[in-house]
């Protein structure tokens, strides 16, 4: 019987022999795709594996679970994305210690995250996140609401935009969740043809464990991949 161990290691394997073909569908390389081990629950001893599987960054969805699993050197070897929905009062224990943050939903967040970032004396890189699906229950600025977004990301001194991210609403037919993939890639295309400080559009965040190829065929160049890659939860 396999250990957790190498069940990680060769998922970690089928993962990249999946992205790789979708990448190579859709006119790009293999290593244009970051894959980010959606770690949330999962133990220090799994995260490490995945990091030596050779995952390019772990992402955590609780700042609390994060802070004492970094306690335990867990992230060593590889950046540290925050991937789950920010709130105000966790800003200060995350900036400076995540690598990206990925979830920046609001102009409010910017101020705080850019604040934070000042007082420490470093920059702090961002995705914006959207809410493409339009789900009340979802955190994410809506579509529209981008362009005014990143015009006061432009004035905030000690942030950097990278990029977006997105959680799509899941269907069982996969068109569905296409159409909303094709929505965030021209908002990433039309974000990376205009210029304003403080962005330097390059990364697009979408795609998990059911809908990670279809996503990169859409032209998401960063998945965040949880249980394919560690076991359900």
């Amino acid at each position: 019987m396999m250990n957790e161990n190498t069940v990680i290691s060769e998922n970690v394997k089928r993962i990249r022999d999946n992205i790789a073909e979708a990448a190579m569908q859709s006119g790009r390389a293999p290593e244009d795709i970051m894959l980010v081990a959606a770690s949330k629950t999962k133990p220090v001893e799994y995260i490490q594996q995945a990091i030596l599987a050779g995952v390019d960054a772990v992402g955590e969805n609780r700042v609390q679970e994060m802070l004492e699993k970094r306690s335990h050197n867990a992230y060593h070897g590889a950046p540290l994305h925050y991937i789950g929905h920010l709130q105000s009062n966790k800003v200060s224990k995350i900036v400076g210690v995540c690598d990206l943050v990925e979830s920046v939903s609001s102009t409010a967040l910017i101020s705080s995250i850019g604040k934070k970032a000042v007082s420490l004396g470093i920059t702090q890189n961002c995705l914006i996140e959207v809410n493409v699906g339009r789900e009340p229950q979802k955190s994410g600025i809506l579509p529209e609401q981008l362009d005014e977004v990143l015009e006061f990301a432009a004035i905030t001194e000690g942030v950097q935009v990278l990029g977006l991210m997105a959680i799509p609403p899941f269907f069982e037919e996969n068109v569905s969740n296409c159409n909303y993939f094709d929505i965030m890639f021209q908002l990433f295309v039309d974000m990376r043809a205009k210029k304003y400080d403080n962005v330097s559009v390059r990364l697009l965040s979408m795609g998990m464990s059911d809908s990670y190829i279809d996503a990169i065929k859409a032209g998401s160049n960063m998945v965040r991949i949880g249980s394919a890659l560690f076991g359900e939860r």
